[in-house]
Parts: C-alpha cells; sequence; structure tokens
C-alpha cells in the first residue's frame, strides 16, 4: 500500500490548560499569606499593575468655595498643565541644598547605636543551652571535644540517637591519640551531668532512672520499679508489681504518682516551634436571622492597571509605529489582566462554597455540633455547579470564622452514619458522642469498645466495634485498659 499525505479536517473537544487557566487554579487553593505574597511579588516584577490606595467614597462631602477645584465652563474640571511647573524648578539647586543639611542627631549613622546584625537575634534551643553549660564548666579539652560531639548527636526531645562506638568513631583522633570507650563514657558521664535532667539517654527508661538518681530517690520504691519492673509498669500490671517486691498495692502508689511526675521528653521545654496563627478567610456573622458572608480582604493589595501605561500604550497605536517596547506593554498588561480576572474569580469561588456550606450546615450555626450534618464535596460542588476538584482546591487550607469558633473548611465535609430514624449521622458528631461516653465513664470499670458500640446502637447509631475503636485512636483516647484507675 503506497503512502501518501492528505489534510484532513476534524472536530474534536479536548481540555487545553492555557496560562490564564493554570494561574486561576493556582490563586484558588492558595491561602491568604501565599496570595498575599504573589500579589506583592506581581506589583515588583510587573509594572503596569499598581495598588489602588484611593479610599472608597460613595459620596463627595460638600467643600466650601474657597476650597473647591477651579472649573471649566462646561463644568468638568481644568486639567493642569505640570510640565511648565516643573521646568522651572532648579533640581540642581533643590538637591544640593539637601547635602548642606546637618544630620539629624540620633540618625542611622550614629556611632553609638549597635550595628543591625548585633540586634537580630533567635531564641536558643537545647543545642545552645547545653553547649553554654558545656564551655562553662571546667572540662578538659579532650572530653569537651566528645561532648560537643554528644550533644550534636541528640534529637530535639534529648534522647542520644548514637551509640558509644560510634561517636568514637566520628570523634577520630585527637591531639593525644585515638579515643577509647572509657573517654567517651566519661564525656557521657559530663552531658547527663549538665541541666535538663535525663537527657542523652539511649531510651525512656535510662531517662527516667536518670531522672530519679538526680531527685536523690536512687534506692526508692520507684527506682526499683522502672529498673527491675519496667515491662510490667508499662502493662500497668501493679498488682503484680506489689507481690514481685513484696509491699502492699496502697503503698506501691506513692510510687507510681512520682513516676509519672518524671518528663517523658526532657528536651521539649526547649523546642524552638513557634504557635501558627491563623487568619480566616471567609467570617460569618448573624444578622438577625440570617448569616451574612464576609469575605476578608485585609492585607490584599487593590489591583488596578496604571492609567500611564494605558495612555502610553494608546498613543503608541495611534501613531501606528511598532516597537519592542509597545510589545512589552502589551504582553505585561495582558499578564496584569489575567491576574486581575483570576483574582476576582478566586474570590467568586470561595463565596460560592462558603454560601453553600453556611445554607446546608444551618443546624450546625444555630444549635451545635450534635446537628452536624453528614456533607461531601459532591454535594457542594452539585449546589453551586461546579466540579468537586474545583471545591476541593477551596477548601484547602482555608478557615471560616462562625459564631461557633474558627474551623477550617473541612471541617464541615464528613462521612454520614447510618440511623434507625431521621436522617443520617455525622461522623463528627459520632466522635462527640463517643467522648461525651468516656467522661461520664466510672474511672475504675472504664467502658470497652464493645460497650461503647451497644450504647450507640440503642441510641439507633448502627457503627462497628472496630469504628469505635478507630474514632476513639483519633480522639487520643486510651484503651480501656489504660484508661483504669488502679488506685
Amino acid at each position: 500500500m503506497p503512502l501518501e499525505q492528505k489534510l484532513k479536517l476534524q472536530l474534536s473537544q479536548r481540555l487545553v490548560m492555557t496560562p490564564s487557566l493554570q494561574q486561576a487554579i493556582k490563586l484558588l487553593q492558595m491561602t491568604r499569606l501565599e496570595l498575599q505574597n504573589v500579589l506583592e511579588q506581581e506589583l515588583v516584577e510587573n509594572p503596569v499593575l499598581e495598588e489602588n490606595e484611593e479610599p472608597e467614597v460613595t459620596e463627595e462631602p460638600l467643600q466650601p468655595e474657597e476650597t473647591r477645584p477651579a472649573t471649566a465652563e462646561n463644568g468638568k474640571e481644568e486639567a493642569l498643565d505640570h510640565r511648565e511647573s516643573i521646568a522651572e524648578v532648579d533640581l540642581e539647586s533643590y538637591f544640593g541644598d539637601w547635602e548642606d543639611m546637618p544630620s539629624p542627631p540620633h540618625g542611622p549613622e550614629d556611632r553609638e547605636l549597635p550595628p543591625l546584625e548585633n540586634v537580630l537575634t533567635r531564641e536558643d534551643d537545647l543545642y545552645d543551652y547545653l553547649l553554654w553549660q558545656l564551655h562553662m564548666s571546667d572540662v578538659p579539652e579532650r572530653q569537651r571535644q566528645l561532648a560537643e560531639l554528644i550533644i550534636g548527636n541528640l534529637t530535639p526531645d534529648g534522647f542520644l540517637v548514637a551509640t558509644a562506638e560510634e561517636i568514637r568513631t566520628l570523634a577520630g583522633s585527637g591531639a593525644e591519640g585515638a579515643y577509647t570507650s572509657e573517654d567517651v563514657e566519661k564525656a557521657l558521664a559530663v552531658v547527663r551531668s549538665l541541666d535538663p535532667p535525663g537527657i542523652a539517654c539511649a531510651d525512656l527508661r535510662e531517662s527516667l532512672l536518670l531522672q530519679l538518681e538526680r531527685r536523690g530517690e536512687r534506692d526508692s520504691l520507684a527506682w526499683r520499679v522502672v529498673s527491675e519492673h519496667w515491662d510490667a509498669f508499662l502493662r500497668r500490671q501493679f498488682p503484680a508489681i506489689a507481690k514481685a517486691i513484696g509491699v502492699d498495692l496502697a503503698l506501691l502508689e506513692p510510687a507510681v504518682e512520682l513516676i509519672r511526675t518524671l518528663d517523658l521528653r526532657p528536651g521539649r521545654r526547649f523546642s524552638t516551634e513557634r504557635t501558627h496563627y491563623v487568619e480566616p478567610d471567609v467570617a460569618i456573622v448573624k444578622v438577625g436571622d440570617d448569616y451574612v458572608i464576609q469575605l476578608n480582604d485585609d492585607g490584599l493589595p487593590r489591583l488596578r492597571i496604571s492609567r500611564a501605561y494605558r495612555r502610553m500604550l494608546q498613543q503608541m497605536r495611534e501613531e501606528g509605529k511598532q516597537s519592542e517596547a509597545q510589545q512589552y506593554i502589551r504582553d505585561k498588561m495582558r499578564s496584569a489582566i489575567w491576574l486581575i480576572k483570576s483574582l476576582d474569580q478566586r474570590q467568586r469561588t470561595i463565596y460560592k462554597v462558603a454560601d453553600s456550606i453556611v445554607r446546608q450546615q444551618r443546624e450546625f450555626l444555630d444549635r451545635g455540633i450534635e446537628y452536624l450534618r453528614p456533607m461531601v464535596l459532591r454535594d457542594v460542588a452539585e449546589d453551586i455547579g461546579m466540579h468537586e476538584s474545583t471545591v476541593s482546591r477551596v477548601v484547602s487550607n482555608k478557615y471560616m470564622h462562625t459564631p461557633r469558633g474558627l474551623f477550617p473548611f473541612k471541617f464541615f465535609f464528613h462521612s454520614g452514619i447510618d440511623r434507625e430514624y431521621g436522617e443520617d449521622i455525622s461522623s463528627l458528631t459520632v466522635k462527640r458522642r463517643i467522648e461525651q461516653l468516656v467522661q461520664a465513664e466510672d474511672a475504675k470499670n472504664p467502658l470497652s469498645d464493645s460497650e461503647l458500640m451497644r450504647m450507640l446502637h440503642r441510641e439507633g447509631i448502627h457503627i462497628a466495634r472496630r469504628t469505635v475503636a478507630k474514632y476513639r485512636d483519633e480522639l487520643n483516647i486510651p484503651s480501656s485498659t489504660d484508661r483504669k484507675q488502679i488506685f
């Protein structure tokens, strides 16, 4: 069969990710902080964009006749020509006088002020605190080098992640020759003598013993419990521990309470993790019997196209000249228009999703979490006529401030559980009910997962025992064995 070339016309539909569509998708899933950074960067890179700082005035206040702007006979304001006024200013003389002015007494060049690099600082962490103690102590140089290496191999919680042999291998050879295992043990003892107690240990048991030793409880009952019956202590087998030690169960209670006061993570109090504050993207305000949706635009620059560049481009078009400058301005203006349209579309989409959530979760806003109805992304997508992926991007990393508190958008989306009567109940409402049942239980006879399941069945909530265990784990509630109060 001979090969030949032919021209063929064909109609087809396909989704093309244009640059404007990609930009709209990226803006839609950004947080407020990310969006603010992007807009500020666009203001720097695109000269056609400018921030509209003019206040929104609905009504112009009356002005006295002396302060009103001059108007022409047709009633319009006269266009003032500033070119002649600027030409009459002697700029050389103006800026020359500025150089001759005396500097302020406390200006930025004041020698008495500390330099900026000495003002900026950060909060000390566990490693800084331990190194400061080490350098302030009278330790031989050979042990100090090993101690610094040991401190560098601690986790943020204060536990040692390297063995003595690994530390000796990492240290190599010092000025007096190769390090020995005895040198490592001496350096490890130096680090363990520092504050906080219990650091530089290989595991939790060793850390608790070190903390007890620092408290002077070396030969106490608590020491024996941790050192001799650690596995039974983890399984809360207190009667068996009391029998093995040969004491009454009542005498074991003070020892267990002492162990509970010890720090499970000695380095935790030196953590430098900062609290992350959240700004809501949407605020829901109740006005009368209705809920009003307010988009939070605080801090976001209001963008507009520069009038100067529009006049410049119009002048170039009238002159009929084609230049690189004209093409550059045209491209930047097209990019600015896409950004403004995408930003407006983002705000409209967020408003639609928030409005749909408010209408479908009205009972929750009125009466509380017990009336939160099950809802999935498909429900909102069908309500506002958009795709589920679009709704998913909207609810990602966004928060809503309601009269019931501050919640992420995803808080309102939960699967439903069947009930014998009425509508399906939200899984979050079931978790809240499990939490209430556990709080009201007898501490000496806690409810098992099977008992919780039967109690929920009596309330008309059909749920399996493994689902109860799953929800209990998500609520960070221990099992009935761990919740049982022995003493």
